[in-house]
């Protein structure tokens, strides 16, 4: 006899929102404890931390059954790219490497490099207003967006990869297009500035099979 399992409503879209759907993602994350481990349900905030975290989904040999403790609610994003946009940053713990580049290119060359809290009291004024996700203005053309920004163009979030601009969609990315009318970012600015000035985030293996004209 199959058994059909729902999927758990703990995957992140690239507008900030935790949704139920198959995506599987390169990168788990949390927001702290934001669900019910009886029932493996959400309860009604989205967030209990500032912190809010983009982490490795396999690190050493721990092994977790989501949604089942009480340490914290496990997230997953299809890549870095939806991770930074919906407000996440790299975690110090599990991706250090990738955290102390990510600070590193937020500071832009500054002797003084901000804290984890600090980065994260930043983000958390940028991501929301209202307890709403922020579409922030373009700060330069489309053309211009360093890459792993994520825009928004006719209500859908495009990531920004070589010129090109890939649509998020709960099934992956689609085919690039050559050109978007831009509306906005949701990317943060604090983190778009940290792109530009040289953080390289991972984006979804497909987006190179596109470029590359190899299918996915």
């Amino acid at each position: 006899m199959q058994t059909n399992h729902r999927p758990l409503q703990n995957r992140v879209t690239p507008f900030g929102e935790i949704v139920a759907m198959a995506q599987r993602g390169l990168f788990t994350g949390n927001r702290g404890i934001i669900h019910d481990p009886a029932t493996k349900t959400l309860l009604r905030r989205r967030w209990s931390s500032k912190a809010w975290l983009i982490c490795a989904c396999d690190y050493g040999v721990r092994r977790r059954d989501v949604m089942a403790g009480r340490s914290w609610t496990e997230l997953f994003f299809l890549d870095e790219a939806v991770a930074l946009a919906a407000g996440h940053r790299p975690c110090f713990f599990c991706r250090r490497e990738a955290a102390l580049g990510f600070r590193a290119a937020w500071a832009g060359g500054s002797k003084t490099v901000p804290s984890a809290g600090e980065l994260d009291a930043v983000l958390h004024d940028e991501r929301q207003s209202r307890g709403q996700k922020r579409v922030h203005p373009l700060p330069s053309p489309a053309a211009d967006l360093p890459d792993g920004t994520v825009a928004v163009a006719a209500g859908a979030a495009f990531t920004v990869a070589s010129g090109r601009y890939f649509r998020w969609t709960e099934t992956g990315y689609l085919e690039p297009e050559p050109d978007i009318v831009a509306e906005g970012v949701l990317t943060p600015p604090s983190t778009v500035n940290a792109l530009r000035a040289g953080y390289r985030p991972v984006l979804h293996p497909d987006i190179a099979k596109f470029l590359s004209g190899s299918p996915s």
